[in-house]
């Protein structure tokens, strides 16, 4: 499984987020302007950490928001935030966040299919602080792609 395409409109680089609500917006709203999803798709992601905790904080300082698949999804979709500033979800052992990625899947065998691509991309722990780190959109591409095919 490969992950889905990154759109421009998709990355957003050192974006300033005061919590983690932000931080889940941020990378909502690029699923929004990819034409991924809607903004119910948004706010369902924020109700999934406020009724289930900070499960998305996956890895030290990589958050992977998501929701499940409904109306709100158009397409298989996935948006990549680096923080300027990193940013506390509450997890215990993983806090604090400097990338929030925000997945959609049309369907649960396509999300899930998509979950196990980006572990699989963020297996090395290099590669958060590479995409945190990254300068441009193409170097958050060649990132993933790199380590997708690791």
């Amino acid at each position: 499984m490969t992950l889905p395409e990154l759109a421009d409109r998709a990355i957003v680089l050192r974006a300033r987020a005061a919590d983690w609500r932000e931080a889940v917006r941020i990378a909502g709203d690029a699923l929004v302007d990819s034409g991924c999803t809607t903004s119910e798709y948004t706010d369902a992601m924020i109700r999934m950490v406020e009724d289930h905790g900070p499960y998305i904080v996956i890895a030290p300082g990589l958050a992977l928001a998501h929701a499940r698949p409904g109306g709100a999804v158009r397409c298989d979709g996935l948006s990549v935030v680096t923080l300027a500033g990193p940013v506390d979800f509450g997890h215990a052992h993983h806090d604090p966040v400097r990338v929030v990625i925000g997945l959609a899947g049309v369907a649960p065998d396509a999300h899930l299919a998509a979950v196990a691509a980006l572990a699989n991309a963020f297996n090395d722990s290099a590669a958060i602080s590479a995409v945190a780190d990254a300068p441009t959109r193409e170097a958050v591409r060649a990132i993933l792609e790199r380590s997708e095919r690791s």
